[in-house]
């Protein structure tokens, strides 16, 4: 095969990654067929089923030897606490009288949210409340 064949089908491989939400597969696939392009351009492999077999190689070896890695370090960034989590502590304002057990309306972040009392006292409109935990789209509060 042609070495510049090999360096087009490495090249939209890679592009095919770029387009893709995959979970850096192809990418694997395109530098192997780079790297045996470059290989057959510098003719140190020449004939066609030697560069097949050595696409495969490189391809699967890498796969194996540098998504798992790879993954890990882009993945290293994130503390899986999303944003909602965070909201524990913060202070909410009911928007309305809330009694024990009752779920109404407060005020978090500028947002409405609905908002479960859960505290041992009543919960005034306008009173101070703490979240103490976030389910679903639900505020759990108390009185601070």
């Amino acid at each position: 095969m042609v070495w510049w064949y090999w360096m087009v089908l490495g090249l939209a491989l890679l592009g095919a990654e770029m387009t893709t939400p995959g979970g850096f597969y192809i990418i694997f696939f395109g530098l192997a067929a780079i790297i045996v392009g470059t290989l057959a351009g510098l003719d140190v492999v020449q004939t066609d089923w030697v560069q097949w077999l050595l696409f495969s190689i490189i391809a699967v070896a890498s796969l194996l030897l540098f998504r798992g890695p790879l993954l890990a370090r882009l993945s290293e960034g994130r503390t899986g606490q999303s944003d909602v989590d965070s909201m524990v502590g913060e202070t909410a304002i009911p928007l309305e009288s809330l009694s024990v057990g009752d779920t109404g309306k407060a005020e978090l972040r500028g947002t409405t949210w609905t908002a479960k009392n859960v505290g041992s006292g009543r919960l005034e409109k306008g009173q101070r409340g703490k979240v103490t935990r976030v389910e679903g789209l639900t505020l759990w509060i108390t009185s601070e």
